[in-house]
Formats: structure tokens, sequence, C-alpha cells
């Protein structure tokens, strides 16, 4: 990395990860990461994580979380076949998700390929809800640095406010810790005022061990959020998976004042789910966390699933997928 992207990446810092009008904190150093990356209790993340997916709640806590967990949606579709009229379909739906009920929110953004980004900036004109797209040779992540900077930066300039990135997973796995750091801060300096989640693709890291150290080196490189999934493996988010990055959260919090965002993703396809989601973390990370500045789903069948139990909770009925749009 040149030094004059090192020099650039230390100046800046942010209290938030979605905060408007300062830079996310980037760069300190990669040394950092690794003095935080202790070992991972495995038993003890999973039992807890158990423990509080078996949380109940009652029908008013139910019903806000829901309507939360709703503003909190990144909606996503990423598939070769994706078209214009599919995306603008998928935002109208972001803005307005249940036509027959005004309280449901809008969803935090629509996430797409690049080349979709120009129709969903058109077709969210007016709204608060962010353009968000995937880049740097996703899901992969197996090509040059250079493309995956130069990607950053067109998708930018077509309208994205927030890139998903994802790291070079054959780097991290070889112990190149180095080149995924710099890669992170360089992807970050390309964002310029566009907001950088970075998917570390846990089902691919084998242990929470290399969850944790994923999680500091992309934090300390300038994450503003950080994401377990693509959703193109077989494995995406978990719960244990989530507590250990949120885990990873606090303490870079504690060490250095900064509040990073998280984004579960990949296989959260139903309210309970979504639900265990948020228990998770507001016990871990605390009521700051609760915004969609703080915390992302990424989710594309999610959103009717939780339609259909806010209708149940309003009119007694359970109403099938039928009645919901798919897109």
């Amino acid at each position: 990395m040149s030094q004059t992207v090192s020099e650039t990446a230390a100046e800046s810092l942010a209290p938030t990860a979605f905060g408007k009008g300062a830079p996310a904190r980037f760069r300190r150093s990669l040394n950092d990461a690794l003095e935080l990356a202790r070992g991972v209790d495995a038993v003890a993340l999973e039992e807890r994580a158990a423990s509080l997916a078996k949380r109940s709640l009652k029908k008013e806590s139910k019903v806000w979380g829901l309507k939360l967990a709703v503003s909190m949606i990144d909606l996503t579709t990423l598939e070769g076949k994706d078209t214009r009229g599919k995306v603008v379909a998928l935002c109208n739906k972001a803005i307005r998700p249940d036509p027959a009920d005004p309280t449901v929110p809008h969803v935090a953004a629509v996430c797409v390929y690049p080349t979709m980004v120009p129709f969903v900036k058109q077709a969210l004109k007016g709204t608060n809800i962010n353009t968000a797209a995937v880049a740097t040779g996703f899901p992969s992540g197996q090509t040059w640095t250079s493309i995956k900077v130069q990607e950053t930066r067109e998708t930018v300039a077509a309208g994205a406010d927030e890139i998903d990135m994802v790291i070079d997973r054959g780097a991290f796995l070889s112990g190149d810790y180095q080149k995924v750091f710099d890669e992170v801060a360089e992807v970050k300096e390309a964002c310029g005022p566009a907001h950088l989640k970075v998917i570390l693709e846990t089902g691919e890291l084998a242990n929470y061990d290399q969850v944790r150290r994923a999680s500091l080196i992309s934090m300390y490189a300038g994450a503003d959020f950080i994401k377990t999934s693509t959703g193109k493996v077989g494995v995406n988010a978990t719960l244990p998976v989530t507590l250990a990055m949120f885990e990873a959260i606090r303490d870079f919090h504690h060490a250095t004042g900064v509040k990073i965002g998280m984004k579960p993703a990949g296989g959260i396809s139903n309210a309970k789910l979504a639900l265990a989601y948020l228990v998770l973390l507001y016990e871990t990370l605390g009521p700051d966390w609760m915004t969609p500045d703080l915390f992302r789903l990424g989710a594309s069948s999610l959103l009717n699933d939780i339609l259909m139990q806010l209708r149940k909770e309003r009119t007694g009925a359970y109403q099938s997928g039928d009645y919901f749009t798919l897109d």
C-alpha cells in the first residue's frame, strides 16, 4: 500500500458506523487487531447463543421487534437473471412493504449487483432508503486488488450509498493478514462518501477464533460494518457466529470508542429467527445498536414472513405468502 493511502487512512474518526457528516475511522494497524484476537471459548459461546434464542416475548414486544426488524432489512437480490424490472419491483416493496398496513416501516436498503445501481437509485429517489451494492469480485473475492478498487469507485459513482465487499479468504486462511488488512483499507478509501460493509464469509473460516480475527482485522482496517456471509455458500449466518462478531465489535468499541455495525446475512428466512438475532444484539451490545445505523439483516425472503406474522398479530388470522408480493 502506498504511503498516501496509509496517511489518509490514519486520519479518519467517526462515532457511529452510519452517522451522517463524518467518515468512518480507519485505520490503525494490523498489530492492534491481532493483539485483540484472543481465543474464543466455543462451548460457552454456543451455550449463550442457544440460551438467548429461547427468550420469549410478549405480544407488544414482539410486534415492536418485528417492525424494527423490517426497518433493518437490506432487501436483496443477487442473481444473474436480475433485470431492471425486477429490481424496480423490489424497490417498490422496500418503500411500502405492506400497502394494507401503513404502520410497517420501509426497509433500510436495497442491495444489488453494481450494474443495477442506477435503476435502484432512481426508484428510491425521495426516500430514506439506501442503495447498497456488492463489489470487489463478489462472491469469491478472487481478483486483483486494483480491479476491486476500480469496481468500488465505479459503483459509488453510479450512486451506491453502501458497498458490501468480500475479503480474500484465500489470503486470510494462508495467514497473509496484511494483504487482507490492506485491501480493506484501500477499498475503504475508494468508497469515498459511501459506507463499507466487509463480508467475512464465515462459513469458510473454519472456527470462531478465525471469525474473531477476521472481524478485528476488518474493523481496524476501516470497516463501517462487518457482515457474516455472501449467501452464496453452504453455511451462512448462524447465531453463535454472530455472537462471536458482536463480542469482537464490543471489544473494538471498548478499545477505540468507535461503534461498528453488524450484518448477519444468508439463511435468515423467518420472523422467529430475526427476533432471536435482535435479542442477541440487545443482550450483547445494548440499546445503542438497536438501530438500522448499526444493525442490518441481509435477506430476500425474510420480509414476507415478518409481514405474515404482523398480519396475524393484527387480525388474529394467519395469512399465507400468497397475500404478499414475491418481490
